[in-house]
Order: C-alpha cells, then structure tokens, then sequence
C-alpha cells in the first residue's frame, strides 16, 4: 500500500511558498496562514435570537512581480495549491505590469522569527455556550422587568474573536501571532407617547479574554440604562440651529476620532489609491508639518503595541514590528498612517506597521491602528475633569455614547449624534435631551476644544467593525480619550 505524504506543517508550508516566490524571480513576496474563529451570541428580549460560531482557514500569496502586485488565495494548504497559487499570483503581477505606469516601491524592513500571543486569563471559548446565554438572558430579563415603566424591547451579546496567524516572506521573517478578542453589551427601547428611544451599555470592545465580560459590571448598569431610556423617551427635543458649548463623554468621541482623524490620516486614502467609504482626504502631503489640526494642547498618538487595544499586534501583515508614533502633535499634523508602499512614496525609511487585511482571502491595506487623544497636561492650563467642565459651563449639552452620523468626501465637514444627552444650566446637569446631533468642520471642531479630561479620565473606546475597501474589509481599533469640552459648536435635531 503506498502512504499518503505526511501532512505538512503551517511554518512548512509558509517556507515552500517562500522558495517558490524566490525561484520565480519576485522582487518580494509573503504568505499569510490564517484560521479564524467567530463566535457572536444575541439575546432578544427572552429568547436567544442569533447564536454564530464560525471557523474559516485559508492562506493569501502576495507577490512584486517588476514592480507589479499580484494576489492569489486559497482555502486549501497544501504544497500543492501553494504551488498553483505561487504561480496564479506571478502570472497576476505580469498582467498588472501590462498597464502599470509606475513601478511599486517598498521601504525596507527587518526580518523576524517570533511568536506573538494576546495577553489572556480565560480563554472565551473554553466557556460554555450555556453559560454564556443565561447572562445574556438574565440581562434581558432584568431589562423587561421595567415593562410597566415603558420599556418593551431589550438585547444583549457577546463577540469572540481568536485570529491565528503565520507570516513568512522574502525578507526572512517567519512570525506567527495569535490574538484574542472580546466585547459584550446590551440595550433597551423605551416607548410613549407614540416616540421609541434606545439607551446601550457597552464594555469597549478589547484584545482580552472572557474576564473581560465582568457580568457583575453588566448588571450593576442594567437599573441605570433602563432608566435613563425612560427618562430619554419622554424628555423634550433638542434645539436647533444655535451654537452652543458641547461636553463629550470618551463614549461619544472615540467615533469622532475615529472619522474626522483616523481616516484622514490614512496615506492610501491620501493619495487617492483608496476612495471607498466617503472618500479621499482633505489632509494632504503639502500639509504635512504645517497645518494646525486641533488646538495646541491637542496630540493624537498611534499605538499597535497598547494593551487590549483592539488594534495591538506584535507585527502588522507585513512583518513590521508594532510600534507607536504621533499623527498630530501640539495641535500639527506630523505624520501619516503607512504601509511600506505609502511610506516610500512619503520619502520615509520604514513603514509605521499600519498593513491589515481581514482574511486570508484579502489584500493588506492601511488601516486604522490604536489611535487615541492623549490625555490634558497634569496641572495644566487647558485641563479638567469632567465635573469641572460641567460646573464650569454656563449652558451646554453633555453627550454619551454613539449615533448616527455622516462625513463629506473629504473628511472635512461631519455631523455626529449620540446615545444620551443632558442640558448643563448655570454649572449643573438639570435634565436630558433627545434627538441632539452636532456639525462642523474638522479643523475648527479640534482647534474649538478647550478643557480636556486628566490621564484618570481615560476610557479605551472603540470599535470592532470599521469598513474599508472594495471589495470591503473590516478592522477594528481602539481610541483611547478623555473627556472634551467644545466650544462654538452647531447643533441640530436629528429626525
């Protein structure tokens, strides 16, 4: 009887497609190996309405061919389709040469052999599925207790997340990475007088283990959450069209970050190679080192390497190693978001280590990292807590939570909503609002900013499902902040 060949390992087969790419004469080329667990539960009202867990394996072959890119992937590792899709991505990169009117350049970057694991203490997929859906339910089941106070729908989930990685390339680096990813919340609608309104509770969504979902924190927020979703549905509009001084909760300006600093700050966007999902960017190379993106105690920091952040990796899907850099500093933009193509156009030795791609069946991108707003300065002039910013405001509104919100071509003129809203009178927080949204322009909003919340103050927001690309890829990150105080800012009423 003759044997089947034994089985080849991950880190075999990354090396075999590495030689393949070599001998077919690339100017680079690197393998992904990925396996993907998704597992989401959703409770509505008393029942468990989605229960997803999912598990996909495949690797992706990306090869620089004269100058050319070529792609090619596959579900099937085995040393045979990686020579079929070795070949499949050189013949790509010939056909892209055909009408390439410019050749590809990369920064160089260093080889690695290292292994990267999330930082866990309980594996989320050790626990039982059981388990998990009676916390959904209890939560729930608490919410609909206020029934007779209006409320009359309620949710809850959880997301888990374990991503493996292996990367090999031409450069010599074998790394592989394993990460871990967790994010649980809940909400509730409450109706009268012919008008629904929502109230959420999330904890962020962080690169942790299942000791991330604290239940007794998620039921310790039940009584206030549907309380304030009472309170919301019978509080009056808001006003519109006055200009008035605004306090965001980290809850609420992480999306802000998120759309009017994080996207603009993308090179591929910058340059135009990427328009999807409103647009290019108003933040252009010639702006670089002069243009005065928020007020001078305003610093934006990028950060691959944070802890829990959900953008925290040992190595980007190049191979290039985390690391943190500052995108705006004393208000000036200073630097970009790059992959090794970006930064050598941009003039820069290395890439900042921005590349992610979703799948093995996708192509890395820029995208997004860990970009947070740095705390105020200690005993600074421009620095606050949050109670002192209300006490210390005349007339206002104070935002939590996300909305609905839209962003121009540009990313220059935006509209943001929120989950929940309080008039501030005289210093103090005298009752809330509904339907609140607030407009402006990038520059003006962050240039507006005048009080920003101490390091104690500091919430790791973010979120687990931004778009980019077409066909689209969905990453994640974390936008550590404090709280704001804005002044001069529009405000409108959603409908």
């Amino acid at each position: 009887m003759v044997q089947a060949p034994p089985l080849k390992t991950t880190a075999e087969l990354a090396t075999l497609a590495v030689e393949l790419i070599r001998q077919a004469g690339c100017d680079y080329g690197d393998i992904r190996l990925c396996n993907y667990r998704h597992q989401r539960l959703t409770a509505r009202d008393r029942s468990l309405a989605d229960l997803k867990d999912d598990i996909n394996s495949g690797f992706g072959v990306r090869v620089l061919y004269q100058g050319a890119w070529g792609f090619a992937a596959s579900h099937r590792k085995t040393p045979d389709e990686i020579k079929r899709m070795v070949t499949l991505a050189v013949d790509i990169a010939k056909g892209s040469r055909l009408t390439q009117q410019e050749p590809v350049k990369l920064v160089p970057v260093e080889s690695y052999h290292d292994t990267y694991i999330t930082p866990i203490k309980i594996d989320p997929f050790d626990i039982a599925i059981d388990e998990k859906t009676e916390l959904l339910l209890n939560i729930t089941d608490q919410l609909l207790a206020y029934g007779d106070k209006g409320i009359k729908k309620a949710y809850a989930f959880l997301n888990f997340t374990k991503e493996e990685k292996t990367f090999a390339s031409t450069q010599g680096s074998l790394i592989e990475q394993t990460f871990y990813r967790s994010y649980p919340g809940f909400g509730c609608t409450a109706i009268a007088s012919g008008d629904a309104q929502t109230r959420d509770y999330e904890r962020p969504p962080l690169n942790l283990g299942y000791e991330h979902i604290n239940p007794q924190d998620l039921f310790d927020n039940v009584e206030r959450v549907a309380s304030e979703a009472i309170e919301k549905v019978h509080a009056p509009e808001s006003p519109s069209n006055l200009k008035t001084t605004l306090i965001l909760k980290p809850t609420n300006l992480w999306l802000t970050i998120h759309e009017s600093v994080g996207h603009p700050t993308e090179l591929d966007r910058v340059y135009g190679y990427e328009a999807n999902f409103a647009g290019t960017s108003f933040a252009t190379t010639d702006h670089l080192g002069k243009l005065q993106y928020g007020a001078p105690w305003i610093n934006f920091i990028a950060d691959r390497t944070q802890p829990g952040g959900r953008a925290t990796v040992g190595y980007d899907d190049e191979g290039v190693k985390a690391q943190e850099w500052y995108l705006v500093k004393d208000g000036i933009l200073v630097d970009y978001l790059t992959d090794r193509e970006t930064a050598h156009r941009l003039g820069r030795s290395s890439s900042n280590g921005s590349a992610y791609s979703d799948n093995w069946g996708s192509v890395p991108m820029v995208r997004i990292p860990n970009l947070g707003l740095e705390p105020g300065a200690e005993g600074g002039s421009h620095t606050a807590t949050l109670q002192q910013m209300i006490e210390d405001t005349q007339e206002g509104i104070l935002i939590d939570g996300i909305g609905s919100y839209s962003i121009d071509q540009q990313r220059r003129n935006f509209q943001f909503g929120g989950d929940a809203f309080w008039k501030i009178k005289n210093g103090k927080i005298v009752s809330m609002l509904k339907n609140v949204t607030y407009h402006s322009m990038t520059t003006d909003f962050w240039n507006s900013i005048d009080a920003l919340g101490p390091a104690s103050e500091r919430m790791l927001c973010g979120t687990n499902i931004c778009g980019k690309g077409e066909p689209m890829q969905i990453a994640q990150m974390t936008h550590a902040c404090v709280p704001v105080r804005v002044r001069n800012i529009q405000i409108g009423r959603s409908s």
